[in-house]
């Protein structure tokens, strides 16, 4: 069963927990989207300097494998990224290792009160005690019991991937019965969920007016900035300090391996600008060093985002 609010969670751990050995795994890049995908094999490692050039719009992807260069040693990690600067006029998703797939773990309770808002828009209603009362636990103590209860109120699998059509996501199944958790995602996909939510606009969708409306973006939003305490780990680390962050967070130990999925999406504010940021990771062999990469690979990838704005602190 994915993460639950009983887990304890010190994740603060030294940066030495980060030192298991990950293998990205990437996909091609299709001129069909708008994400720009690292090429293979990935180019030298380090940050433009202060000044640079702006790197050619085809390079992007380029730019953010060398960021994630240095946290990608090898092993059998799993690795994916997408990014996409909210501020910026081309509104293009950046990813790594864009079509590979992965077990949402706890990331899809997002996911699921998306579907359960755009049911409740269809129906002309406003959400029950009960369903304010679920969500809220869903979202900011990832609680699995109040997740099971959404997950059947939206029709489960089925009423997701409804939802998510409605939202533009093309590579997104809901997990078989019960098993939410095992929904399977891409780190582009979740992206492009992040922006149904935190885009502008009075609805921001593949049919603009099916989509979330500003009070159903603007709940989504306000649960995922309210994330307990013990949960507040993944791409927050990125933020600048003092800056606001909405996010979620998914963990699972698969029982068959021993290995951990960690994942992590939402929004994050540097140097006053905001990022829409999913990281998603497999086969890690403890949730600190999963917690570990996807910190790291959450400040690459935004600071590949932002070279033409301002230069980051890339990871070492």
């Amino acid at each position: 069963m994915p993460d639950g609010r009983n887990r304890t969670h010190t994740l603060r751990i030294c940066a030495a927990c980060a030192a298991t050995a990950i293998v990205a795994s990437l996909a091609a890049c299709s001129a069909a989207d708008t994400s720009y995908e690292a090429p293979s094999p990935l180019t030298r490692a380090g940050a433009p300097a202060p000044g640079a050039a702006v790197p050619p719009r085809e390079n992007r992807g380029a730019t953010l494998a060398r960021a994630l260069r240095p946290i990608l040693p090898g092993g059998d990690a799993r690795l994916a990224v997408a990014v996409l600067d909210l501020d910026s006029p081309g509104q293009e998703i950046v990813s790594y290792g864009r079509d590979a797939v992965f077990d949402t773990a706890s990331i899809i309770k997002v996911g699921i009160l998306a579907a359960l808002l755009l049911q409740a828009q269809d129906e002309g209603r406003e959400l029950t005690a009960t369903e304010r009362r679920n969500a809220e636990a869903m979202i900011r103590a990832s609680d699995n019991e109040a997740t099971n209860v959404l997950w059947q109120v939206i029709g489960e699998a089925e009423g997701l991937d409804a939802a998510n059509e409605r939202l533009g996501l093309t590579s997104t199944r809901g997990g078989p019965g019960i098993r939410w958790g095992l929904t399977q995602t891409t780190a582009t996909d979740q992206v492009k969920l992040l922006r149904a939510v935190f885009g502008r606009g009075p609805a921001v969708s593949a049919r603009s007016s099916e989509g979330l409306s500003r009070t159903s973006r603007a709940y989504i939003r306000g649960l995922m900035s309210q994330i307990e305490e013990d949960q507040d780990w993944g791409i927050s680390a990125a933020g600048s300090r003092g800056s606001r962050w909405a996010l979620k967070n998914g963990w699972l130990q698969r029982s068959t391996t021993g290995r951990w999925v960690i994942n992590s999406i939402g929004q994050v504010t540097v140097h006053g600008r905001r990022y829409l940021v999913s990281v998603l990771s497999n086969g890690n062999t403890s949730m600190e060093s999963g917690v570990a990469l996807v910190e790291r690979a959450a400040k690459a990838a935004i600071g590949a985002a932002g070279a033409r704005v301002r230069p980051w602190p890339w990871p070492q």
